[in-house]
């Protein structure tokens, strides 16, 4: 029997100092004493919390900072105006970000539940969003594990490569075709490739096996071994909770920042690299007078701090109630955007060495998203001194990079639903957690068929990459517009012991909710150019695509209907009823409010 079962429960009369006089009344006091047993037997287990601050802070940094912030923000910040595109990404991070990232700090600390279980104490109407967050998060676990995996294949290749050479070197391997042509020779050829991106192409992926979503082939058994371990290393990560998590950050997301100190130093000794760093950083003022420019900046922000995955409301639901998350959503988000522009430098001062080795601007010589990490990269390490050893190093930095972004995804799914359903599953953790992985990763095999790199982008687009945007605008409305600002306020003064200040109050009360809005509607219109690349999307993937989108934000309005109809009353006293918050007798303060 639950704490708050226990509370509501007739108070039981002192026994008696002497026989009663009536048999009713020995059985009604043997019943109130087996009624107490059951409670003595059956105490309601209080939530854990993390063992060190330090823990919750590394995780909340391991989430925010992933491969994204290596293999687009420097992408999109020499594209955008380079130095100049700083403005626009700072003003997109005031305004837009970090209120945002505070609020769901704010929220999964003073309620200390899951996305699921947290509607029900701000507007039991929106719990769709609950269930809407907890589908993007297994659809993008189907795809962002994938591509962990091929970083596993390459440090696999590397470490296989100790006592000779990386494999993508030389164009003297079974895989390579005629139009192979190493990076340091002329390229005569405008058709010709390169070691690397054969290596990646046609020995990592070999989707030239395929001919697309059409016929993607059958899986690839070295590449579906690679995703299935780094299946079990996130199941080690969450099957205790908070308590295995937080030892794995300490690895997870402090290795990168080594990792990267490390190629930095590596990258600025090498020719050309002040070059590359120079394009990087130059100002080009006029692009900010491009619209495209701003909501670049505003996507880069949303989507690398990520509200609205629910994991910063898993990973804030286990802080003591007086934590200062005021100010760890300052220092969290801070430390992610400043990783970001770290990044740009390592590289862009091996982009500025390509360039010079190749003879070619750097225009040419970039490329964004997986190419840049995959392909032109490893390409930049196959010609250095020792080039292994720098192999081995930034392919563990990709996978840590990635490890605890997606365990913190899963991580919001599994508090979620451990929260709403605290017998079945908060109880058998351990089960639960490897049930779900096992599902996600059964429906995560298509991604490694020879052809599963193009399902990999259209998962990536369609999955979490529109959808996200509507829900968190529904979340920030639900809470801003529905609950309230005023009374959220007081839920965080309750906390810090002050009340946000007018800036944190504007914000979320008119100006976040519009620039979610802004971006979705963007997005939207572009989605055709998310997708990108060289490939052709046959017209059935695209609706297949929409269906995915759909069927993740139809959970919001298709909840309220259902609440809607299960609530008796007339129609207006159903409204109000389903958007009246939750009253519990327990205050938000107590561990227990949401059991395990």
């Amino acid at each position: 029997m639950a704490a708050s079962d226990a509370a509501s429960a007739p108070s039981v009369p002192p026994a008696p100092s002497a026989t009663p006089p009536d048999p009713p009344a020995n059985n009604l006091t043997e019943t109130q004493k087996q009624r107490s047993v059951v409670v003595s037997l059956t105490p309601a287990r209080q939530r854990e919390t993390w063992a060190k601050k330090a823990e919750f802070l590394l995780a909340v940094v391991g989430f925010a900072v992933d491969l994204g912030n290596v293999w687009r923000f420097p992408y999109i910040c020499y594209q955008n105006g380079g130095g100049a595109f700083l403005i626009p990404y700072c003003v997109m991070l005031l305004f837009g970000g970090l209120p945002l990232f505070f609020m769901e700090l704010a929220l999964g600390q003073y309620h200390r539940c899951g996305c699921l279980t947290l509607w029900k104490r701000i507007c039991p109407a929106l719990k769709g969003v609950g269930y809407a967050i907890c589908m993007i998060d297994i659809y993008m676990g189907m795809y962002y594990n994938t591509i962990i995996g091929w970083a596993v294949y390459y440090l696999v290749a590397s470490l296989a490569s100790i006592n000779s050479v990386l494999p993508w070197t030389s164009c003297n391997n079974e895989w390579n075709t005629p139009l192979c042509t190493p990076v340091t020779a002329p390229q005569i050829n405008p058709n010709s490739s390169t070691p690397a991106k054969e290596f990646f192409e046609r020995n990592v992926l070999e989707q030239h096996r395929s001919n697309g979503l059409d016929y993607m082939g059958p899986i690839k058994p070295s590449l579906a071994l690679c995703v299935f371990g780094v299946f079990v290393l996130v199941y080690f990560s969450l099957w205790k909770g908070v308590r295995s998590a937080g030892k794995v950050v300490w690895v997870t997301a402090l290795a990168p920042y080594v990792v990267l100190l490390i190629l930095l130093a590596r990258g600025v000794t090498l020719p050309g690299a002040t070059e590359g760093i120079r394009y990087y950083l130059t100002p080009e003022w006029h692009k900010l007078q491009n619209s495209k420019v701003w909501i670049d900046a505003a996507s880069q922000i949303f989507f690398s701090l990520g509200p609205g995955f629910g994991t910063l409301l898993a990973l804030s639901s286990y802080n003591k109630f007086n934590n200062n998350c005021y100010r760890d959503a300052i220092i969290t988000s801070s430390i992610n955007c400043l990783t970001s522009f770290l990044a740009g430098f390592v590289i862009f001062s091996v982009l500025g060495y390509m360039a010079h080795v190749q003879n070619k601007s750097i225009e040419e010589v970039g490329l964004e998203g997986p190419g840049l990490v995959f392909i032109v990269y490893p390409e930049a390490i196959a010609t250095m001194t020792g080039s292994v050893f720098w192999a081995i190093i930034f392919f563990l930095m990709l996978i840590t990079l990635g490890l605890d972004s997606t365990f913190g995804g899963l991580e919001a799914v599994t508090t979620a639903l451990c929260d709403e359903y605290p017998r079945v599953l908060g109880r058998n953790r351990e089960m639960f957690v490897a049930v779900l992985l096992l599902f996600i990763y059964i429906c995560a095999l298509p991604t490694t068929t020879y052809g599963g790199v193009f399902l990999v982008d259209l998962l990536n687009v369609y999955g979490p990459g529109l959808a996200i945007l509507f829900v968190v605008f529904a979340e920030a409305a639900g809470v801003c517009w529905v609950y309230g600002v005023d009374r959220f306020s007081e839920d965080v003064k309750s906390m810090l012991g002050h009340s946000p200040g007018w800036f944190w109050r504007a914000c979320w009360s008119y100006i976040s909710p519009v620039f979610l809005l802004v971006l979705f509607v963007f997005s939207v219109l572009a989605h055709q150019e998310m997708l990108g690349g060289e490939y052709t999307y046959p017209p059935w993937s695209i609706t297949v695509g929409w269906v995915m989108t759909g069927t993740t934000v139809s959970c919001i309005p298709l909840y309220i209907v259902y609440k809607f109809i299960i609530t008796p009353g007339s129609c207006l006293q159903r409204i109000k009823t389903i958007k009246r918050p939750q009253e519990t007798s327990i205050p938000p303060s107590d561990p227990a409010i949401c059991t395990l």
